[in-house]
């Protein structure tokens, strides 16, 4: 069975259930076992939600096996496979959710689909290879650059095409049943302060923190329907960066050690609870501080991005002009 965590670890104080309690929760790449979307399942369901619809694409037999385990827990939950990027396969499980959901769609989604790249050298030239020929060399810094921006191209799609198409899909439902809805879009650190050789991912990651304003802009009169917003997490174990929990040059610039996805749920929760208005439209960022030989210290901090304009006076002082 790949279910590996321990159930108990995802039950909190009850203050901390205010924002699931009752809701028909729906978390993208909640699959994978030890997973940050695994882990949002778990706290969601087993602090109060009405229904858990948990998605994955590829990691359906964790995935099965996390429904299982919500289940075992007197928690309704059901399986939901697609792939984000194929907005067919998308859209044909509409039905199915609202179905599951009792013939309402979620008023709850997470999305938290995501990749990450194994890093390359973003921008540099490949090391020469001693005798190697030219036209050898030639062929391998081809094919290196062509794997690389698959690589990249691959997250790009997974993450701003995945949240940008369940953003249209189930904002529009909640507009069309007049049922409100709340957008969690899980997003990372290094949108903000990009690690190296992972450019795909920065970028990706960067894109989804304008969704919660470019959605509320396209809603218009029925923006107070939907309310959306974005969190930026530091590292947090897991199977795609257990490998470098004991690495400190890697995430020791942001945090003296990686947060465990329990630890990770439970400070999203915290958020959750929070008023929606105090919440809708910004972008949030989980710190983790030394706090005292063994332990960490856990906040959020709001971010803003103050936009400010400047004239250039050399174009000012001789402008192009058009016309009479």
């Amino acid at each position: 069975m790949a279910f590996t965590v321990d159930p108990t670890s995802f039950r909190y104080d009850e203050p901390l259930g205010a924002g699931v309690a009752g809701k028909r929760v729906l978390i993208t790449g909640a699959g994978k076992d030890g997973g940050l979307g695994q882990s949002f399942a778990l706290a969601a369901g087993l602090n109060g939600a009405a229904a858990v619809g948990v998605h994955f694409h590829r990691s359906y037999k964790d995935g099965f096996d996390l429904v299982a385990a919500l289940e075992a827990q007197g928690v309704a939950a059901f399986p939901l496979q697609a792939d984000v990027t194929n907005m067919g396969d998308l859209w044909s499980t509409r039905s199915y959710v609202i179905e599951q959901f009792g013939g309402l769609p979620p008023n709850l989604v997470i999305c938290n689909s995501g990749l990450t790249e194994k890093g390359y050298s973003f921008g540099r030239a490949l090391k020469e290879v001693e005798g190697e020929s030219m036209a050898q060399r030639r062929a391998r810094v081809r094919q290196h650059f062509i794997d690389n921006l698959e690589e990249s191209r691959l997250v790009l799609d997974t993450k701003i095409d995945g949240f940008l198409a369940m953003t249209h899909l189930w904002a529009g439902e909640a507009v069309y049943h007049e049922e409100p809805l709340q957008l969690v879009y899980i997003s990372s650190r290094q949108a903000i302060d990009p690690g190296v050789s992972v450019p795909g991912y920065a970028l990706s990651n960067w894109a989804v923190l304008q969704l919660p304003e470019v959605l509320a802009v396209n809603l218009g009169r029925s923006a107070p329907l939907v309310s959306a917003y974005s969190v930026m997490y530091p590292f947090v174990r897991t199977g795609m960066t257990g490998e470098y929990a004991e690495n400190e040059r890697v995430f020791g610039r942001w945090q003296p050690r990686m947060l465990e996805t329990y630890e990770a749920a439970e400070a999203f929760l915290q958020l959750l609870a929070r008023p929606s208005e105090e919440t809708n439209r910004a972008m949030f960022e989980l710190l983790v501080d030394k706090s005292g030989d063994e332990a960490v210290a856990v906040t959020w901090k709001r971010v803003h991005f103050d936009q400010r304009e400047e004239q250039l006076a050399w174009s000012a002082g001789a402008p192009l002009r058009y016309g009479s």
